[in-house]
């Protein structure tokens, strides 16, 4: 696999605020240890960044949330109610906490082995974080890697096609405020993809970006 077929530290070496957005439409690749590689449209996206009092690296950096002030194109995956997951792509610049949160993802045709707590329709089985990690098999042991084939973990850019119905009108992304804090929950730093029954939660908008 050639480096233009995933998406360069460069290109995510931005403000999450910009980055969050532009995930949309974009692939998320994982390969599993025994050889099958699965792709997922991501449908659902929120940012985190310095500043925000919702982000892990609000107070400082400790062990726990380390990768986020890693270099951008780097995974940041940590546990919540101690049993979910949840993936973040690294974003801006290095010292910085920085990162997107990918919330969901619209599963490919053909799943890999599913764990048997994700039931309902095959379209939902990527609907939040949560599950989306259960789905492509992401955890922990792949927190600060990069994002790269070479991890089992990467990015792909948006198809021709989802750029040219963007730009159309084919498509439209929302622009909301995030899911399930405490803090910053005013903030509309959440989007998502119009109409598409992979995402988490579909809320009155804030804006239309599409």
């Amino acid at each position: 696999m050639n480096d233009s077929a995933w998406i360069s530290a460069s290109w995510l070496a931005r403000s999450s605020l910009a980055v969050a957005p532009d995930l949309i439409g974009c692939t998320l690749a994982r390969q599993l240890a025994s050889g099958p590689i699965y792709r997922g449209l991501i449908v659902e996206t929120e940012a985190y960044m310095a500043g925000d009092p919702a982000c892990h690296g609000y107070r400082k950096q400790t062990r726990r949330n380390a990768p986020m002030f890693g270099k951008a194109g780097h995974a940041y995956i940590y546990l919540i109610y101690g049993m979910y997951h949840c993936f973040n792509v690294v974003t801006d610049r290095e010292g910085l906490a920085s990162a997107v949160l990918i919330r969901a993802i619209l599963p490919p045709t053909s799943l890999p082995p599913r764990p048997k707590d994700l039931k309902g329709k095959p379209e939902r089985y990527g609907a939040g974080p949560g599950k989306l990690c259960r789905l492509f098999h992401i955890d922990r042991t792949l927190s600060g890697l990069p994002l790269q084939p070479r991890s089992g973990l990467w990015l792909e850019p948006r198809s021709p096609d989802f750029a040219q119905k963007l730009t159309q009108g084919g498509h439209q992304i929302i622009q909301t405020t995030r899911i399930g804090l405490s803090q910053g929950q005013d903030l509309p730093w959440r989007w998502y993809l119009n109409h598409c029954q992979a995402v988490s939660i579909a809320r009155k908008s804030n804006q239309n970006m599409g």
